[in-house]
């Protein structure tokens, strides 16, 4: 098994700890990095907003039909679409790890961690991110504005990822969150 980090900066060559973002609930400082099975979810612009979402065996069949409907993807991602035309002309990287000096630290998310500076064991450059994301098994989904999805994946039973509200465009004039609205 390898840990996968993604960047908008090519060549690092070793990645030191940073302190932990505070939403986070870690603490300290460290080398985050996440798994192969939810590699997916990154494979975008680093700061594109998205909810990304899947079905679990501790999913209820109402939420599964709600907001999965009958596709027979693994995993679904929502960006919006102000994000499409970044989507498409920024590059990203993929860098390797070795595990060993990692440990798990939400497995939901599929996020490890390591306190000590990691050296990647490999690096690709991906000059389509779309491209390579939709050779992976997602539904990519396109809207105007993410912040009633994020509510109704929140409140439901499926293991979903929330990344870089803090870059989304303002809810909807009225939108009422009963989550904290990134600023």
């Amino acid at each position: 098994m390898n840990l996968y980090h993604i960047s908008n900066t090519p060549g690092i060559k070793l990645f030191e700890p940073r302190p932990a973002p505070s939403r986070s609930g870690a603490e300290g400082s460290m080398v985050w990095a996440i798994d192969r099975e939810h590699l997916p979810n990154y494979l975008l612009p680093r700061d594109c907003p998205r909810v990304t979402f899947k079905q679990t065996e501790q999913s209820k069949g109402e939420d599964v039909e709600r907001l999965i409907g009958s596709t027979t993807a693994e995993r679904i991602i929502v960006v919006e679409s102000g994000w499409v035309e970044r989507i498409l002309v920024e590059q990203i990287v993929l860098y390797t790890f070795d595990p060993a000096p990692f440990k798990l630290q939400d497995e939901g998310a599929g996020y490890w961690v390591s306190l000590e500076a990691v050296a990647p064991i490999a690096e690709e450059q991906i000059l389509s991110p779309l491209t390579r994301l939709l050779q992976e098994n997602v539904e990519l989904r396109i809207t105007p504005s993410l912040w009633q999805l994020r509510e109704a994946v929140a409140d439901s039973s499926l293991q979903f990822s929330i990344i870089r509200m803090g870059n989304a465009a303002p809810p909807p004039k009225g939108f009422i969150s009963k989550y904290p609205v990134p600023t």
